[in-house]
């Protein structure tokens, strides 16, 4: 397919975003929806000076903040995976995240808000009340009974777009820019949406007691399943072999300023899912920061061990794989705990790594399945073991503290997650298969050039394209010849 054609089939997703917006205008005028249980919202107390007396300010200035903290962990998301994959690639994975930021905020506010926390049809989706975040901004909702719904929108719109954004780490330098950003699309809607509602919108698994504080199951179970699954479909890279699955990083230290912004935002990913500025925010905080730094420093020493060599590339991956397992946990364990899991969740991302990449063959780019997924279930597990209802009295209570059930409640919300997510991922790539126009993955002599100039007009460093030797000098195409530019000391922490 020619660029023309290809530019016009993209024209499809937003035409698609559009029909959907009359389709939910239409909708919202003709369902009754029935409340669940849980959906009684404090209304406006103060007619004369239009704000609900429930709202608090102080926890809403840190809601607020929390939000933009998550949002520039998006942008940190691209640097880190841009400087990890090969030059040729980098605005590639650049224009995913940020086109894909854009696209999962208007859905979310378009309906997806609605259908996660409107109301509740049978425990499996919500309702239609708050379409367009209509009338949200002076009352307080019973998930966050102390800011305005506007505000906990908002922050839950965060968690919404950066769930599907992990997978670019999965299917990067191979899969194509639309049919990604129509299949998170898709993704978002079929499974994001419905399984937030189960678990934090008053579904079926949140009335059966799973808990999930801020994200191990709903965000990085589901988003490192799927990436597993897609792994797999796509297939491997070109010299996958080669280079034994750990492609040469062209900027380490980009990596390492992405690496550092996420680190900052995930404290409010974390802190700022206690939805309020007291104690539950700060066992967040103190649980995030002890973490990150012993999963830093469990994969140097693992590093170490392995090649005699502390890498950067571990000390990175090691500090987010560090938060990314005690996310769901975060607000309901003393601080002692976090440093004795973090062990644990460091140590299952590194031999995920070894079994899924080295044993497996399976070329997930970024690791995102064991880097996320492993680790969201070490963690979500976790809390059927250490929760305590003393940090969060609207927590759970473990096992270690007298209550067994949470274990195989815990359980059972992680295997629903895997399934849900791995099923209709693999359903979505199946259908895939049968359009011309969202064909899967890139030819392999685009992969070989690169995604950069064929889908975006432009490489992102033009100095030192120009100095490279060029297969063909009339498209400006050139060898990617990275053993000329990076020893093997300076690839896999894992595989070197």
């Amino acid at each position: 397919m020619n660029r023309k054609a290809e530019t016009k089939s993209i024209l499809i997703i937003p035409i698609i975003l559009i029909i959907l917006s009359f389709l939910i205008k239409r909708i919202e005028g003709q369902v009754t929806v029935t409340p669940s249980p849980t959906s009684n919202y404090y209304e406006n107390n103060n007619e004369e000076e239009g704000t609900a007396e429930c709202i608090d300010a102080g926890d809403t200035g840190w809601v607020l903040l929390a939000t933009v903290l998550v949002l520039g962990m998006m942008p940190a998301l691209a640097f880190f995976e841009a400087g990890l994959l090969r030059r040729k690639n980098t605005l590639s994975i650049i224009t995913e995240v940020i086109v894909g930021l854009s696209s999962m905020e208007l859905l979310w506010y378009f309906g997806g808000f609605s259908l996660v926390y409107g109301g509740d049809h049978y425990g499996i989706i919500g309702g239609f009340e708050y379409f367009f975040m209509k009338g949200l901004g002076n009352m307080c909702l019973p998930f966050a009974e102390s800011i305005p719904g506007l505000a906990f929108a908002s922050f839950q719109s965060m968690f919404a777009a950066v769930t599907p954004l992990l997978m670019t780490g999965a299917v990067a330098e191979r899969m194509k820019f639309r049919s990604f950003l129509l299949f998170i699309i898709l993704w978002e809607i079929i499974v994001y949406y419905p399984l937030a509602h189960w678990i934090w919108g008053g579904g079926f698994l949140d009335q059966l007691g799973v808990y999930d504080f801020a994200g191990g199951i709903v965000i990085h179970t589901s988003a490192g399943t799927s990436s597993l699954v897609l792994a797999i479909v796509l297939g491997r890279r070109l010299e996958f072999e080669k280079y034994h699955g750990e492609f040469p990083p062209h900027n380490i230290p980009l990596a390492t300023i992405g690496t550092a912004l996420l680190w900052m935002g995930w404290y409010g990913f974390n802190a700022g899912s206690a939805l309020s500025a007291g104690s539950v925010a700060s066992y967040a905080i103190s649980a995030t920061t002890i973490a990150s730094c012993v999963g830093a420093i469990t994969w140097s020493l693992l590093s170490l061990i392995k090649s005699n060599h502390v890498h950067t590339i571990a000390v990175l991956n090691g500090a987010i794989a560090g938060m990314a397992g005690i996310t769901p946990v975060s607000g309901y364990i003393q601080s002692y705990w976090a440093f004795i899991l973090a062990i644990l969740i460091s140590l299952s991302a590194w031999l995920g790594i070894i079994i899924i990449k080295d044993k497996l063959k399976i070329d997930d780019a970024l690791d995102v399945s064991s880097v996320h997924g492993i680790t969201g279930i070490v963690g979500s597990l976790s809390i059927g073991f250490v929760s305590q209802s003393e940090v969060n009295p609207n927590g759970p209570t473990g096992w270690f503290y007298g209550n067994f059930s949470q274990v195989y409640i815990q359980i059972l919300g992680v295997l629903v997650a895997m399934l849900w997510a791995g099923l209709w991922t693999g359903v979505l790539l199946f259908l895939f298969k049968f359009s011309k126009f969202f064909k899967l993955t890139v030819d392999p002599e685009i992969e070989k050039v690169g995604l950069d100039s064929y889908y975006h007009g432009h490489v992102a460093y033009v100095d030192l394209e120009s100095k490279l030797p060029h297969d063909d000098k009339d498209n400006n195409n050139h060898h990617d010849d990275v053993d000329d530019f990076f020893s093997p000391s300076e690839r896999s922490p894992i595989n070197h």
